[in-house]
């Protein structure tokens, strides 16, 4: 990506503003479809997961392997970030695709917890909120770096209430951090599509760097779709 602030605009190159927004446009979908790729391999190794008796009991109900996993893929994420600029864009692919099926192996514990309609429901639910979001961010041209710092150090205090209510297990503290949950992704939604789109390098438009560029972009996006699905889900979810 190009450099670290969102309001510096890449250079152009001399090229024009119309071929700029059309470079753009090309970039952001992209994005989009590599991040709309990972949500497929996601639900689909979900769905495989929740339907193998044998793999439920192996994932699901042993905990050192569940548990184990949810930490892999933190791992792997913090891995991406910090090998990204180093590793070719085939790498940088099978990275991400690779975390996306391990997020599958642990996401297919909603298949059990929810009815598969309210899932469903959710999951469009969440696309149109999503579109909608990301759409806000690709267009305004307000700077959003102000809401993107605070739905930051918002998400902070929701990890930390969240492991604080483990143990306090309070339905008070559970629905404050859904609402906060939903409210903050929505946010980072918006924020992380502007800063996506600005700190595109133009003129590298097909490159190594331009395809790892896009994947990093899908995976902050990716995040973004996840935790705002299992936020919402928490709403609009039915309980087998």
């Amino acid at each position: 990506m190009y450099g670290n602030d969102p309001s510096i605009q890449a250079p152009t190159y001399g090229m024009s503003a119309e071929q700029v927004r059309a470079e753009t446009a090309a970039f952001m979908r992209k994005v989009y479809l590599f991040m709309s790729a990972g949500l497929a391999a996601t639900g689909v190794t979900a769905m495989i997961v929740a339907g193998s008796e044998a793999a439920v009991r192996f994932i699901l109900l042993n905990r050192a392997v569940f548990y184990g996993l949810l930490i892999v893929e933190v791992l792997m994420v913090l891995g991406f970030v910090a090998l990204v600029k180093r590793m070719s864009a085939i790498g940088a692919g099978v990275l991400f695709f690779s975390y996306a099926i391990v997020s599958g192996l642990t996401f297919s514990v909603i298949f059990l917890v929810y009815t598969m309609s309210s899932i469903a429901t959710t999951f469009y639910v969440t696309a149109g909120t999503f579109a909608a979001t990301s759409a806000v961010g690709y267009v305004t041209k307000r700077d959003l770096s102000g809401v993107g710092h605070f739905c930051i150090m918002g998400l902070i205090g929701l990890i930390i209430a969240s492991v604080v209510n483990l143990f306090v297990a309070s339905t008070q503290l559970y629905w404050l951090t859904t609402y906060a949950g939903v409210i903050i992704f929505v946010g980072l939604t918006a924020y992380d599509t502007q800063k996506i789109k600005q700190l595109n390098v133009i003129g590298n438009a097909g490159t190594d760097e331009d395809h790892k560029e896009a994947i990093h972009g899908a995976l902050v996006l990716y995040l973004d779709f996840i935790n705002l699905f299992l936020y919402l889900l928490r709403l609009f979810g039915r309980r087998r």
